[in-house]
């Protein structure tokens, strides 16, 4: 499936927070198998089942909101540099980018390609990037998220995708 196959039904906000979830598990097989984000994607619309019809329980990906799932998966991969760069450029330095999680790098990058290259409210990319990340950690990193992304958002966003 390619974005052009996507539904043309104005996506939910659930879908959408659904694809975000998805495009961070994406970006982490990226980085961890070294395959290229169209290698990732197809896998994830093929194994993972992303669509209306799949179910959580069974390991799949339902009501995703495809064209902005690719969106992300694509858009990180092909900015990666000036995502990295601008994530750089706030974090601590005793917290340089490879040294964080994996996952969390790739939710960083996800909403710094986001906050950077569409046309979405800040405000709604931070909030939508919060609830990403309390899916997937327990501990600080909300919070982390949550400075980092105000500080790029009120750095001003450069150049659109």
């Amino acid at each position: 499936m390619t974005v052009t196959d996507a539904p043309a039904t104005n996506p939910t906000r659930r879908s959408r927070t659904i694809a975000r979830v998805a495009a961070v598990q994406a970006l982490f097989q990226c980085e961890q198998s070294g395959d290229t984000a169209e290698t990732v994607i197809s896998q994830f619309i093929r194994h993972r089942r992303v669509s209306s019809t799949a179910l959580f329980e069974d390991g799949h990906i339902p009501d995703a909101d495809l064209k902005l799932f690719q969106e992300i998966v694509l858009g990180v991969t092909r900015r990666q540099d000036d995502i990295d760069a601008k994530l750089s450029g706030v974090l601590p330095e005793q917290w340089p980018l490879p040294r964080l999680d994996p996952v969390l790098r790739a939710l960083l990058r996800g909403a710094v390609f986001e906050l950077i290259g569409t046309d979405t409210p800040d405000r709604i990319i931070i909030n939508e990037y919060l609830d990403v990340a309390h899916g997937f950690f327990s501990g600080d990193e909300p919070k982390m998220v949550n400075g980092i992304l105000d500080t790029i958002s009120r750095s001003g966003n450069d150049g659109n995708a």
